[in-house]
């Protein structure tokens, strides 16, 4: 049987046909199954990650399929680093019109327990590294009278879970940052949205009791959990010209755990 990926390859004509996407955090997990879809829909990705040799892992996937990716290593507590990546990618690619703020870490903590170190690790990362990558690429695609920019939000970015309070206000932020970014960047022709996933397939639940899958996903509406690729093509929509129209958005991709 055909993969998604396979039958994407297949197609004559892609909707991401001609386009650079940079992706943070893309070595492994929902980051790099965006970067597989994104790269089967025909546009040519820009792989970063804190662990250069996890964003070759996942370029070389993408190249062995036949598309063009490129990796590169990007500390995003380093807000200067968006800009770098930028010219990396014009100086390989040309150009870049989407970027996908990706980047992300979680800490699991009790409310009273939080630290100002746990704290501020959290929220540099997935908060303050994402207002200043926006800003950037909302400078870099007015100067190109378009672009598209995806943050990666979490269903923890609209109704709050138990003891991850620190990642809660992060992920609310996420959504503030790209209602106002939206908001101001839309005179620019600047799409900027956000996607929201729910419990998703990754690695890290390889690590934990076998069961717990299984119980995570007997709270999903629909039965069924998330994926990788399920992230991916939420972000694809987003970035195509379908979605022209939609800006200021939050997308859950729950499975209907959350309905908001």
């Amino acid at each position: 049987m055909e993969t998604p990926h396979e039958r994407r390859d297949k197609r004559l004509t892609k909707e991401l046909d001609g386009k650079v996407a940079v992706i943070t955090g893309a070595g492994q997990g929902i980051g790099r199954g965006m970067a597989d879809v994104l790269a089967a829909e025909g546009a040519r990705v820009v792989v970063t990650d804190l662990e250069l040799p996890r964003a070759q892992e996942t370029v070389e996937a993408i190249r062995q399929r036949g598309h063009q990716a490129l990796a590169l290593k990007q500390d995003v507590l380093d807000m200067s680093s968006t800009r770098e990546v930028f010219a990396q990618a014009e100086h390989e690619f040309g150009t870049v019109d989407i970027l996908v703020n990706n980047a992300g870490t979680a800490r699991q903590m009790p409310f009273l327990a939080v630290t100002e170190k746990s704290w501020d690790l959290v929220n540099d990362i997935n908060a303050k590294a994402v207002f200043f990558a926006c800003q950037t690429a909302g400078t870099y695609f007015q100067e190109k009278a378009g672009g598209k920019i995806v943050n990666i939000a979490s269903m923890a970015g609209k109704n709050a879970i138990d003891e991850y309070s620190a990642y809660n206000a992060s992920k609310f932020s996420v959504i503030g940052i790209t209602q106002s970014a939206a908001l101001e960047l839309a005179k620019h022709n600047v799409n900027v949205n956000a996607v929201c996933p729910g419990i998703v397939r990754t690695p890290m639940w390889d690590t934990l009791d076998p069961d717990q899958w299984e119980r995570q996903i007997a709270r999903v509406p629909l039965g069924r959990g998330q994926y990788p690729e399920d992230i991916g093509n939420a972000v694809a929509f987003l970035v195509s010209p379908r979605a022209k129209n939609i800006t200021g958005a939050s997308l859950a991709v729950t499975g209907g755990l959350q309905m908001w």
